[in-house]
């Protein structure tokens, strides 16, 4: 007959060992699962932001077909002909577009070297001296070229002018039955 004696300390200190492994599998577990939820949710935003990018995409690359040019997540139309300024605004319009409007240095850059002499949504028509968009917002960023806006008989239409050295500052008031090119945009 053999007799086994075992030490509580042993069986005591293989139970703590066991829980431990057991609590630290538990929070494995855990971690695991919020971390897989987690990914699939970036998987499901990132799968709903290409969505929105093709669909993006897709509109662009159709207009960009028919004339339009894209720069910031908008698009522009630039005319090959000459019209004054309201018909080339109903034109923008019936593109589904409007005048272009000018919100920051990079923008007007940006029509500068579309290297064009066009119209852009900017007028005075309705109160002589102060300056609106075709938004109905009010004139806060201006680029006019020097000695601009002089309103030299009735010119209440603003246009952006190529032949200028400096790229903001080459706007012009000129009267609004004057036949120019023109710029349309719209947000993508």
């Amino acid at each position: 007959m053999c007799l086994y004696f075992v030490d509580n300390r042993d069986i005591k200190e293989s139970e703590d060992k066991m829980n431990n492994l057991f609590l630290s599998f538990s929070l494995y577990k855990i971690n695991a699962t919020e971390e897989r939820d987690q990914l699939q949710i970036r998987y499901n935003n990132l799968t709903k932001e290409k969505g929105h990018i093709q669909a993006k995409l897709f509109v662009i690359e159709q207009h960009c077909q028919e004339g339009w040019r894209y720069f910031d997540s908008r698009l522009y139309f630039l005319s090959t002909k000459e019209k004054n300024w309201e018909e080339s605004r109903q034109d923008c319009q019936g593109r589904g577009a409007d005048l272009v409007i000018i919100n920051s240095t990079e923008e007007q850059t940006f029509v500068f070297n579309l290297h064009l002499r066009a119209w852009i949504g900017l007028t005075d028509s309705v109160t002589e001296g102060t300056w609106k968009w075709v938004d109905g917002t009010s004139l806060t960023t201006e680029y006019w070229g020097t000695g601009q806006p002089d309103d030299s008989g009735q010119e209440d239409c603003a246009e952006i002018y190529y032949g200028q050295a400096d790229p903001v500052k080459t706007w012009n008031d000129d009267k609004c039955s004057t036949n120019h090119k023109w710029i349309c945009e719209k947000v993508v």
